[in-house]
């Protein structure tokens, strides 16, 4: 009999415009897009940095379910329709754009433990690497950081 395993995933997700802000800034519509998408497809949420730009997780996906990227369309698309209606951002302007998110993202399946720990290591130092914080546990948005692993679950 085969034994069945959870996969893990790893995620690198930016906006479309490097130097953003805006995953900081709605970091609350980003949570709500989460929350609401994790209630209807769930998924244990391992690890999690959120930086201006973009963000890096590691998902737990339930055993005989992959669709990661079916939920990452999800939560993409939550948050993109609960940003406020207004003015374009002038880059989007310039380039005759609309949308919020770079076209693809980066998903990689964890098969080892050095390779999720690895992961684990580089996600956690991210902040401290794009000198967002001189230590990376003093990033607000980060499940290194205990207030932001109550909030994402």
């Amino acid at each position: 009999m085969e034994h069945l395993i959870a996969p893990s995933v790893y995620f690198t997700v930016s906006l479309r415009h490097a130097g953003d802000d805006l995953l900081v800034l709605e970091i609350e519509r980003l949570r709500a897009a989460v929350r609401q998408t994790r209630a209807e497809r769930p998924f244990q949420i391992r690890a999690w940095v959120v930086l201006p730009d973009h963000l890096h997780c590691i998902w737990d996906m339930p055993v005989g379910d992959a669709d990661f990227v079916g939920r990452w369309r999800r939560i993409m698309r939550r948050f993109a329709v609960s940003l406020p209606k207004g003015p374009r951002r002038l880059a989007q302007i310039a380039g005759g754009e609309r949308g919020v998110w770079a076209r693809d993202f980066h998903a990689e399946r964890i098969g080892s433990p050095a390779l999720m720990q690895a992961r684990l290591t580089a996600l956690a130092a991210d902040p401290a690497r794009h000198g967002l914080v001189e230590r990376a546990e003093d990033w607000p948005f980060s499940s290194f950081a205990r207030r932001f692993v109550s909030d994402m679950a």
